[in-house]
């Protein structure tokens, strides 16, 4: 179960949209060998919540999009070949109403050519909401690893996704390391409202505190279960913060909304930093 991640930078799930829209943003490197984690794709397609999905606030952005998406058999012929042909290497969100439905998407991923890996979605701000196999405890986010696990070649990496929370962090990284997941990305969006009330999920620089305390937690209780911080990433000082707590890769997310360039300018910046 040890993780192969590419890279120390990764393109956050529903981030990136399909990925072309990053391509005129990737710098001089170009985006082959991006690592991009695709939006959550579902079997059917997802229409996504009713707008306004999206509102600033100091310090992130809350959000309702409630995973809009063009269903598995879309993203396979449409999506998933050109991301191949760019070069970038694909690691597929996956989210379900079911354990069955987890299942049945790692098993039809893990044939689709140029998937490098799969990352369970079992950390979203509102499971109910959205329609999601419902996570309260650890011990359903690892039946849902566990069932993805069984369907997906043991030598891809499988990261389960996290919500930030801090009493429970260390419990539910455990539970899914041991359900087969190869690594554990902290920092999903942190239960919130919009301004009018609505529930949403907050995500920017102002969860990043949390996030990084519970990264900081999983790294000494559990040195063992690899980690990707996830959580206000926009430069070099912010990811740094996650690396020298002891994560192996950050994923940028909101910062690319505002500047999409973040990703290019990071993967460089780190470069610089390799003797």
């Amino acid at each position: 179960m040890s993780a192969q991640l590419p890279g120390p930078v990764m393109v956050a799930s529903g981030c990136g949209g399909t990925g072309r829209e990053l391509e005129a943003f990737a710098g001089a490197a170009g985006i082959a060998g991006l690592h991009l984690v695709t939006r959550s794709i579902t079997l059917d397609a997802r229409p996504g919540g009713a707008a306004p999905r999206v509102a600033e606030v100091p310090g992130g952005l809350v959000n309702a999009v409630g995973l809009p998406n063009p269903g598995l058999e879309h993203f396979l012929a449409t999506e998933l070949p050109w991301l191949v042909r760019a070069g970038v290497q694909v690691t597929v969100s996956i989210a379900g109403a079911t354990l069955g439905e987890y299942a049945d998407l790692a098993r039809r991923l893990s044939r689709a050519p140029g998937v490098v890996g799969l990352e369970v979605n079992v950390g979203a701000p509102d499971d109910a909401g959205t329609g999601l196999f419902e996570v309260r405890e650890p011990y359903h986010s690892a039946s849902v690893v566990a069932a993805v696990r069984r369907e997906f070649p043991s030598d891809r990496p499988l990261l389960a996704k996290l919500r930030p929370d801090v009493s429970r962090i260390v419990e539910g990284a455990r539970a899914c390391h041991e359900a087969g997941a190869s690594a554990v990305v902290i920092g999903n969006s942190v239960p919130a409202a919009f301004p009018d009330g609505r529930a949403g999920g907050l995500s920017g620089p102002a969860i990043a505190p949390i996030a990084l305390r519970c990264v900081a937690a999983v790294r000494a209780a559990l040195p063992d279960v690899p980690t990707v911080g996830s959580g206000g990433v926009r430069d070099l000082a912010s990811a740094r913060a996650y690396l020298d707590a002891g994560a192996l890769a950050v994923q940028v997310g909101t910062a690319l909304l505002h500047d999409p360039t973040t990703v290019a300018r990071l993967r460089a910046d780190l470069a610089e930093e390799t003797p």
